[in-house]
């Protein structure tokens, strides 16, 4: 249901997350197994959405914008790889032209029930149990 580009954005997230320090695109794909090229599209779509921040230097490397409280899986997703709402009937069919058949329509209520989970989900919840190490900053 959710592509490969919002998978890989939620791991990085949640490794910067869990890390607290900047982290260069190398080391964040080496610990979330993502291919570094992709990783840096994706690195590059979470910044332009404000995000993660890219810091050049020495101890350079992409940082998390804001507290894991106030930052959400849905904020992630929506960023790289936008939840497509149903709003017209997709087969164009003039019989659905002011409402959803009762398929399209259950359809868009599951999308809409994930986009709230996901609102509701912070990363601050998501860490509770660390993914990727103890869960105390290097």
């Amino acid at each position: 249901m959710f592509s490969q580009t919002a998978e890989y954005a939620l791991r990085a997230v949640a490794y910067l997350a869990e890390e607290g320090e900047p982290r260069t695109v190398a080391q964040i794909a080496a610990a979330t197994k993502v291919p570094p090229s992709y990783l840096s599209k994706v690195m590059q779509s979470l910044a332009r959405a404000g995000l993660v921040v890219s810091q050049r230097g020495l101890h350079g490397g992409f940082h998390l914008d804001r507290p894991t409280d106030q930052l959400c899986v849905y904020d992630i997703v929506q960023a790289v790889d936008p939840i497509q709402r149903i709003t017209k009937c997709p087969l164009d069919l003039p019989q659905h032209s002011k409402h959803l058949c009762k398929l399209h329509q259950r359809m868009d209520d599951t999308l809409a029930q994930v986009e709230l989970v996901f609102r509701q989900t912070t990363f601050a919840e998501v860490l509770e149990t660390p993914i990727f190490g103890d869960g105390k900053p290097t």
